[in-house]
Protein backbone atom coordinates (compact mmCIF):
# COMPACT_ATOMS: atom_id res chain seq x y z
CA UNK A 1 0.00 0.00 0.00
CA UNK A 2 1.18 3.41 -0.99
CA UNK A 3 0.58 6.46 0.87
CA UNK A 4 1.96 9.66 -0.76
CA UNK A 5 1.34 13.51 -0.67
CA UNK A 6 4.05 13.99 -3.42
CA UNK A 7 2.21 13.60 -6.25
CA UNK A 8 5.57 13.52 -8.96
CA UNK A 9 7.19 10.70 -6.64
CA UNK A 10 3.92 8.72 -6.64
CA UNK A 11 4.60 6.89 -10.33
CA UNK A 12 8.06 6.22 -8.93
CA UNK A 13 7.42 4.32 -5.97
CA UNK A 14 4.95 2.12 -7.97
CA UNK A 15 7.40 1.30 -10.84
CA UNK A 16 9.71 0.64 -7.46
CA UNK A 17 6.76 -1.84 -6.20
CA UNK A 18 5.90 -3.19 -9.69
CA UNK A 19 9.75 -3.59 -10.43
CA UNK A 20 11.32 -4.85 -6.88
CA UNK A 21 8.27 -6.34 -5.37
CA UNK A 22 6.58 -7.95 -8.26
CA UNK A 23 2.85 -6.05 -6.67
CA UNK A 24 0.79 -3.96 -7.85
CA UNK A 25 0.41 -1.75 -5.37
CA UNK A 26 -2.62 -0.06 -3.84
CA UNK A 27 -2.53 3.84 -3.52
CA UNK A 28 -4.59 5.25 -0.05
CA UNK A 29 -7.02 7.97 -1.68
CA UNK A 30 -10.65 8.81 -0.28
CA UNK A 31 -12.91 6.63 -2.26
CA UNK A 32 -11.21 2.91 -1.17
CA UNK A 33 -13.48 1.07 1.12
CA UNK A 34 -11.56 2.07 4.37
CA UNK A 35 -13.94 1.50 7.19
CA UNK A 36 -14.85 5.58 7.79
CA UNK A 37 -16.82 8.13 6.03
CA UNK A 38 -15.31 11.38 4.77
CA UNK A 39 -17.54 14.17 5.61
CA UNK A 40 -15.31 16.36 4.05
CA UNK A 41 -16.83 18.98 1.64
CA UNK A 42 -14.75 17.47 -1.64
CA UNK A 43 -13.03 13.91 -0.01
CA UNK A 44 -10.85 14.09 -2.63
CA UNK A 45 -8.66 16.89 -1.09
CA UNK A 46 -8.14 15.08 1.97
CA UNK A 47 -4.37 13.64 1.86
CA UNK A 48 -3.55 10.31 2.24
CA UNK A 49 -1.63 10.59 4.85
CA UNK A 50 -4.64 12.19 7.12
CA UNK A 51 -7.31 9.18 5.68
CA UNK A 52 -4.28 6.94 7.23
CA UNK A 53 -4.13 8.66 10.10
CA UNK A 54 -7.71 8.58 10.65
CA UNK A 55 -8.29 4.88 9.52
CA UNK A 56 -4.95 3.89 12.08
CA UNK A 57 -6.72 6.00 14.87
CA UNK A 58 -10.68 4.65 14.36
CA UNK A 59 -9.11 0.99 14.04
CA UNK A 60 -7.31 1.53 17.18
CA UNK A 61 -8.62 4.02 19.86
CA UNK A 62 -12.36 4.07 18.40
CA UNK A 63 -14.02 7.75 18.53
CA UNK A 64 -14.26 9.84 18.64
CA UNK A 65 -10.66 10.64 18.60
CA UNK A 66 -8.18 13.84 17.42
CA UNK A 67 -5.03 12.49 16.23
CA UNK A 68 -2.61 15.55 15.97
CA UNK A 69 0.15 14.92 13.33
CA UNK A 70 3.61 16.65 13.71
CA UNK A 71 5.50 16.28 10.22
CA UNK A 72 5.95 18.80 7.50
CA UNK A 73 2.44 20.35 8.00
CA UNK A 74 1.16 19.87 11.83
CA UNK A 75 -2.47 18.06 10.86
CA UNK A 76 -5.43 17.88 13.28
CA UNK A 77 -7.79 14.73 12.15
CA UNK A 78 -10.96 14.45 13.96
CA UNK A 79 -12.79 11.30 13.74
CA UNK A 80 -16.82 10.38 15.44
CA UNK A 81 -17.47 8.38 17.07
CA UNK A 82 -19.81 6.73 13.98
CA UNK A 83 -16.57 6.51 12.08
CA UNK A 84 -16.79 9.61 10.42
CA UNK A 85 -14.04 11.81 9.39
CA UNK A 86 -14.99 15.21 10.30
CA UNK A 87 -12.30 17.43 8.66
CA UNK A 88 -9.78 19.00 10.86
CA UNK A 89 -6.90 21.68 10.88
CA UNK A 90 -3.63 21.62 9.12
CA UNK A 91 -0.90 24.37 10.19
CA UNK A 92 2.69 24.66 9.38
CA UNK A 93 4.90 22.05 11.02
CA UNK A 94 7.44 22.84 14.09
CA UNK A 95 10.67 22.24 11.19
CA UNK A 96 9.03 24.05 8.63
CA UNK A 97 8.38 27.11 10.17
CA UNK A 98 11.93 27.49 12.65
CA UNK A 99 13.32 26.78 9.01
CA UNK A 100 11.45 29.78 7.44
CA UNK A 101 12.30 32.13 10.45
CA UNK A 102 16.04 30.99 10.09
CA UNK A 103 15.97 31.75 6.46
CA UNK A 104 14.27 35.05 7.13
CA UNK A 105 15.92 37.07 10.38
CA UNK A 106 19.53 37.40 9.34
CA UNK A 107 20.73 37.46 13.15
CA UNK A 108 19.06 33.73 13.56
CA UNK A 109 20.26 30.57 13.42
CA UNK A 110 19.59 27.02 13.56
CA UNK A 111 18.94 25.46 17.13
CA UNK A 112 18.22 21.85 17.61
CA UNK A 113 14.83 20.59 18.59
CA UNK A 114 14.94 19.63 22.19
CA UNK A 115 13.13 20.69 25.12
CA UNK A 116 14.33 23.84 26.77
CA UNK A 117 15.06 23.84 30.13
CA UNK A 118 13.16 27.11 31.04
CA UNK A 119 10.02 29.35 29.43
CA UNK A 120 12.43 32.21 29.40
CA UNK A 121 15.65 32.03 27.30
CA UNK A 122 18.69 33.89 28.55
CA UNK A 123 20.85 33.83 25.05
CA UNK A 124 19.42 33.15 21.72
CA UNK A 125 19.76 29.44 21.15
CA UNK A 126 17.48 29.22 24.68
CA UNK A 127 14.89 31.76 23.68
CA UNK A 128 14.74 30.47 20.30
CA UNK A 129 14.12 26.67 21.41
CA UNK A 130 11.83 27.85 23.78
CA UNK A 131 9.49 30.01 21.30
CA UNK A 132 9.52 26.98 18.93
CA UNK A 133 8.70 24.27 21.31
CA UNK A 134 6.67 26.05 23.61
CA UNK A 135 4.82 27.74 20.53
CA UNK A 136 4.25 24.40 19.06
CA UNK A 137 2.54 23.03 22.19
CA UNK A 138 1.05 26.20 22.83
CA UNK A 139 -0.49 25.59 19.15
CA UNK A 140 -1.54 22.38 19.51
CA UNK A 141 -2.98 22.63 23.11
CA UNK A 142 -4.85 25.99 21.99
CA UNK A 143 -6.20 23.86 18.62
CA UNK A 144 -7.34 20.86 20.38
CA UNK A 145 -9.26 22.71 22.94
CA UNK A 146 -11.23 24.50 20.34
CA UNK A 147 -11.97 21.14 18.58
CA UNK A 148 -13.06 19.89 21.61
CA UNK A 149 -15.54 22.30 22.28
CA UNK A 150 -16.46 22.55 18.74
CA UNK A 151 -17.28 18.67 18.88
CA UNK A 152 -19.79 19.26 22.06
CA UNK A 153 -21.22 22.71 21.52
CA UNK A 154 -22.05 22.32 17.23
CA UNK A 155 -21.67 17.92 16.76
CA UNK A 156 -23.38 17.12 19.78
CA UNK A 157 -20.75 14.96 20.96
CA UNK A 158 -20.89 13.60 24.67
CA UNK A 159 -18.29 11.38 25.14
CA UNK A 160 -14.03 12.84 25.39
CA UNK A 161 -12.43 12.54 22.37
CA UNK A 162 -8.91 10.80 22.66
CA UNK A 163 -6.20 12.61 21.61
CA UNK A 164 -3.43 10.88 19.63
CA UNK A 165 0.09 12.04 18.66
CA UNK A 166 2.03 10.91 15.47
CA UNK A 167 4.71 11.69 13.82
CA UNK A 168 8.35 12.64 13.36
CA UNK A 169 8.34 15.25 16.88
CA UNK A 170 5.30 13.74 18.85
CA UNK A 171 7.09 12.26 21.62
CA UNK A 172 9.37 15.48 22.36
CA UNK A 173 5.77 17.53 22.60
CA UNK A 174 3.64 15.41 23.66
CA UNK A 175 5.45 15.20 26.83
CA UNK A 176 5.15 19.06 27.35
CA UNK A 177 1.52 19.00 25.89
CA UNK A 178 -1.67 18.73 28.64
CA UNK A 179 -4.10 17.77 25.59
CA UNK A 180 -2.17 14.57 23.83
CA UNK A 181 -2.93 11.55 25.61
CA UNK A 182 -0.98 9.57 23.95
CA UNK A 183 1.99 9.06 21.16
CA UNK A 184 1.50 6.31 18.74
CA UNK A 185 3.84 5.76 15.92
CA UNK A 186 2.93 2.45 15.13
CA UNK A 187 2.45 1.17 11.09
CA UNK A 188 -0.98 -0.61 11.06
CA UNK A 189 -1.67 -3.13 9.29
CA UNK A 190 -5.53 -3.11 7.01
CA UNK A 191 -7.25 -5.58 5.35
CA UNK A 192 -10.30 -4.81 2.83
Amino acid sequence: IICSVVPPLTPIYQEMCKKFLKLDPVLVHWNLPLGIKILYDDPSQVGADRIANAVAAYQIYGGPTIVVDLGTATTFDVISEKGEYLGGVIAPGIETSSLNLFKRAAQLFKVSLERPQKTIGVNTEESLRSGIIFGCVGQIDGIVNRIKQELKNEYRVKKKPKVIGTGGLADLIARESKTIQKVDLTPVSYTH
